[in-house]
């Protein structure tokens, strides 16, 4: 059997730089040779145990090891299945991160990016993700032509700023909304971008880098608060006469951030939680219904906006420029890891071969 380079996923805390099977490629697929793949928050958390990946025991376990990680991925095709006639030889191509059964209600429904059986890549042996030379794409995946003008950077970036848009489209927003995004990585500032594009009342930023903080208002925030140094309640209410903001997107995953959302939308306001939280969030409920009559919105994956994303970005509507903060290669993960968990001046870091 042909073997590649991979980075794969053992346990919690192991992950090992090795020779694996490369892929082989039955009806219906193709095999990429990977270009480039970003490192998702997702990723790290998985890496130390997170317990929505790695569940209380094998029963509830989401993740199936030893799997290869990644799906911020895209790659050129080097082969392709029976049956595949939209795709070809030498195309560069994505996959939406999801890679749906297309047998259930979700996916006959076209809804599939909710499928029941949830299978991301790179945390399935099935579905083996873009840290790695090559990577197979499943029959029911998603796939999406890149332009040949695109740069490494940009390929990469769909996937994360797909899932940004896809928030911003849950929140609904108007001309006369105030618009907070609290968490300013590479998610949340695409978010200041593209939430600009829908012209607004005002867009907030909330972040505590600030290497973040700096390249906030180039991607459209208005106003840019950092709740190390500011009382972001206050300052929220005075800039908007007291009443709280229209919509706040919950893009950072820290639960303190979750409370201070409810507490910062005005009445009718509309809550949108795109982040994955590392803990329970424990709130005033009350607030919710008896209080503000708030509209609570969940946002999963990227939903059909991918080409959508892959327009804006190739009309300039969509800016990518410094949002790729590092890059190494796949030997270099446990590096690039670190970094992305611990280097301030870090917003995307990726793994090329």
């Amino acid at each position: 059997m042909e073997k590649m380079k991979a980075v794969v996923t053992y346990a919690p805390n192991d992950i090992r730089y090795e020779e694996y099977p490369k892929p082989e490629c039955g009806a219906g697929e193709v095999v990429l040779k990977v270009k480039g793949c970003g490192i998702c928050a997702g990723d790290i958390k998985a890496y130390h145990g997170g317990i929505r990946i790695w569940g209380t025991s094998e029963e509830n376990r989401y993740i199936e090891p030893p799997c290869i990680p990644g799906h911020e991925f895209y790659g050129e095709i080097v082969e392709t299945g029976e049956g595949v006639t939209d795709f070809g030889i030498g195309d560069t191509i994505c996959a939406e991160q999801i890679v749906p059964c297309g047998e259930c209600e979700f996916c006959k429904n076209g809804t599939y990016w909710m499928c029941k059986r949830s299978a991301v890549f790179g945390f399935k042996k099935y579905a083996n993700g873009g840290f790695a030379e090559y990577i197979r794409i499943p029959k029911t995946a998603v796939k999406h032509k890149i332009p040949k003008s695109f740069t490494q950077e940009q390929s990469i970036l769909i996937e994360p700023i797909a899932c940004g848009m896809h928030a911003l489209e849950q929140a609904n927003i108007k001309h006369e909304d105030v618009v907070v995004i609290a968490g300013l990585g590479a998610i949340g500032l695409s978010m200041c971008n593209i939430a600009n594009l829908a012209l607004p009342k005002m867009v907030i930023g909330i972040e505590v880098k600030e290497n973040r903080i700096a390249m906030a208002k180039e991607f459209g925030a208005d106003v840019i608060l950092n709740p190390k140094n500011q009382n972001v309640t206050e300052e929220i209410l005075k800039l908007t006469d007291g009443l709280g903001c229209d919509v706040y997107i919950e893009a950072s995953g820290n639960v303190n951030s979750a409370n201070q959302g409810l507490e910062l939308l005005k009445n009718h306001g509309r809550y949108v939680q795109m982040g994955v939280l590392g803990d329970l969030v424990t709130a005033d409920w009350n607030m919710i219904g008896d209080g503000k009559e708030l509209t609570i919105i969940g946002s999963h994956l990227s939903a059909r906006v991918y080409p959508a994303v892959i327009r804006g970005i190739e009309k300039g509507l969509i800016k990518t420029d410094g949002l790729i903060s590092h890059k190494f290669k796949l030997a270099e993960v446990h590096k690039a890891y670190q970094t992305a968990e611990s280097d301030p001046a870090a917003i995307k870091v990726m793994l090329e071969p």
